[in-house]
């Protein structure tokens, strides 16, 4: 899979319902193990409270899933959790919303609303970012392209790297891998067979993602 939605940084999301203070966790993982780490610190750190509700999806293709209600009614916190995830194709990503009970009983249909609440209002917090596999694309152009190429290829939403500036100009872009054999053959158009083309690395990188 040459990409994915994540969410952008870590963080954390108080609300209160009926005087019962949900705190949401939100951690960016990539193994099951990394998870199993942040689940334990959280419980540690809030040993006191009446629940440490558990979701994470993890996984490119979000291979592995959990949903843990830690004492609240089954099918009331972890599974509606993990849905919020699933509802935003979000992967590796845990979420664990920690509760401290105010004394009033929300019900079942009030225990899934707070805790898909508490997790859809975290991720909005700490954002998404598209996670794609990019190949580097090293271009070297002469002073008179090199400007037009440069407008060609942000215009079709590519991103550019690093520019040098010599007897000639040299420019970094980024592509899909799965998009490169296209982005070579369409430079190759639109510059007349005036760029001298070499690829480079492929590497994860991270696109911030608008919320609307």
């Amino acid at each position: 899979m040459s990409d994915f939605l994540m969410v952008a940084n870590d963080g954390e999301h108080e609300i209160i319902i009926e005087r019962s203070r949900f705190i949401c966790y939100v951690r960016r993982v990539f193994s099951i193990g990394e998870a199993s780490k942040y689940i334990d610190e959280i419980k540690t750190l809030h040993a006191k409270a009446n629940h440490n509700c558990v979701a994470y999806q993890i996984g490119d293709r979000g291979e592995f899933g959990k949903a843990n209600d830690d004492g609240e009614p089954s099918g009331t916190a972890g599974m509606p959790m993990f849905e919020v995830l699933k509802k935003q194709n979000v992967t590796n990503c845990l979420v664990v919303v920690t509760r401290y009970f105010g004394g009033v009983k929300l019900g079942g249909g009030g225990l899934i609303r707070a805790y898909s609440r508490s997790v859809s209002e975290a991720i909005a917090q700490v954002g998404l970012a598209r996670r794609e596999l990019m190949r580097l694309v090293n271009m070297v152009v002469d002073y008179p392209l090199a400007q037009t190429l440069q407008s060609r290829i942000l215009a079709a939403g590519h991103e550019i790297g690093e520019i040098h500036y010599s007897e000639v100009v040299q420019i970094e872009a980024f592509v899909k891998d799965d998009q490169t054999a296209e982005f070579i053959n369409w430079i190759t158009d639109i510059s007349g067979d005036k760029v001298e083309m070499t690829l480079g690395d492929i590497s994860w990188k991270e696109i911030p993602q608008k919320n609307f």
